[in-house]
């Protein structure tokens, strides 16, 4: 179709309609492969007959029943870091027991009861397995331990900076889960340890006396395993100064240990907006009914939910999989945020796509599905120096106030811009 609309008084209005009748058709058929597709990608709460069979497998290996399994304290205490555990539950084989032997011999890792019961750890390529038990590619030499410079971008304790107006404080090395894509687990060690309080009061007194940071976030690790009491006072301290403007949480226990969203927590976090709250769902599998619970409390709270996918070979990198995701956590109030493009991580080479990857799925995007559901393709520059956001070439050229474009459909389109003023 490539009509000039433009003088459209041309037109009779039974030829308009008949116009967009073609144009409606034309649009149908370019949407028929996701169609195809959507139905083979389960979200969570389509997966409710696989995970209640591992819960219930999980109740009875460790004999309790749904008031310890909701207790995020009794989920933290009985993370899953043993080989037989998954063995005795899940019948997980041997030559995957030996590999996580070996890689647990380097790497700490654990998973959450209630994250394990997603999983389907007969499958090889389960999306869930592959986040949460390790792999012999693990063990690769090759990556960086820290490719973001974080420890040259610290200028007081607990703070990263890389940005004029915004920073981070790190307050943990705890997490529900330590995925085997870790940007961090250089940090991750062998014990979980919050920070110290003198080192909290040097970050805070930090951010007082540079006026300029006017945004916060708190991460680790993750921000939501610190105590309710601990974050309380955090947030308050921020609240009291004056030029910080917003806070923000990193937490993954959104979608690994749902349970942690509480009552208690919630009223904490209502106390002290604006508030923001980036988490990462990477599959729609993750989206579950407890996840759903999780977010709506949230937002009831007055919390503003933001995603932040990673690109994660063999788990996410296919453009009908992520269009999926990114529908699903609108429909639970989690706006997708970015996708990042996996760091050079020594031991997580084995999850790097190719740029192609994230850019394929970008142009499926954009046009695909509503603006809510795109977010921003970033790749971390090495060294610190910040996000750098990835697109699919739109603009073609530009010629004064004469512009060549490209849309969503690949449609080549010339354009006369003309500005406003003398």
């Amino acid at each position: 179709m490539s009509l000039q609309l433009g003088g459209n008084w041309r037109f009779s209005s039974q030829e308009k309609r008949s116009i967009a009748l073609k144009r409606a058709v034309e649009l149908k058929s370019q949407i028929g492969d996701y169609l195809a597709r959507k139905d083979d990608i389960k979200n969570g709460f389509e997966m409710l007959g696989i995970t209640e069979t591992n819960k219930q497998k999980l109740f009875c290996y460790y004999n309790v029943g749904e008031e310890s399994w909701n207790d995020w304290r009794w989920q933290i205490t009985h993370r899953i870091d043993d080989v037989e555990v998954l063995r005795a539950l899940f019948g997980v084989g041997e030559a995957r027991c030996s590999e996580a032997r070996s890689v647990g011999m380097r790497y700490r890792w654990s998973v959450s009861p209630y994250y394990a019961s997603l999983m389907e750890p007969e499958n090889p390529d389960d999306p869930v397995s592959l986040q949460a038990i390790p792999s012999i590619a693990e063990l690769d030499e090759a990556g960086l331990e820290d490719p973001m410079a974080e420890e040259f971008t610290s200028p007081a304790p607990c703070i990263t900076r890389r940005y004029p107006d915004r920073l981070i404080i790190n307050v943990t090395n705890q997490c529900a889960m330590y995925c085997r894509h870790c940007q961090r687990r250089r940090n991750i060690g062998e014990v979980d340890r919050h920070k110290p309080s003198h080192e909290l009061f040097a970050a805070l007194e930090y951010v007082r006396q540079n006026e300029e940071i006017r945004d916060v976030l708190i991460t680790g690790g993750d921000a939501l395993l610190l105590s309710d009491r601990k974050l309380d006072w955090l947030l308050g301290e921020l609240d009291a100064i004056k030029h910080v403007e917003i806070k923000r949480l990193g937490t993954r226990t959104i979608v690994t240990l749902p349970q942690r969203i509480t009552p208690e927590l919630c009223a904490v976090l209502k106390k002290h907006p604006p508030l923001y709250v980036n988490t990462q769902f990477n599959h729609p599998r993750e989206i579950t009914p407890e996840s759903k619970q999780a977010c709506d409390r949230l937002v009831e709270s007055g919390v503003v939910l933001g995603n932040q996918a990673v690109l994660l070979k063999g788990v996410n990198n296919d453009p009908h999989l992520m269009k999926k995701l990114n529908q699903e956590l609108l429909k639970i109030r989690v706006r997708p945020y970015y996708i990042f493009h996996a760091k050079n991580v020594k031991g997580t080479r084995h999850f790097i796509t190719t740029v192609d990857d994230g850019l394929e799925i970008m142009e499926n995007l954009r046009g695909y599905t509503s603006g809510l559901a795109v977010p921003t393709y970033i790749i971390n520059a090495p060294d610190g120096y910040g996000k750098i956001p990835v697109l699919p070439r739109y603009l073609l050229r530009i010629d004064g106030r004469k512009i060549r474009m490209r849309n969503w459909e690949k449609r080549v389109l010339d354009c006369t811009i003309m500005p406003g003023g003398s």
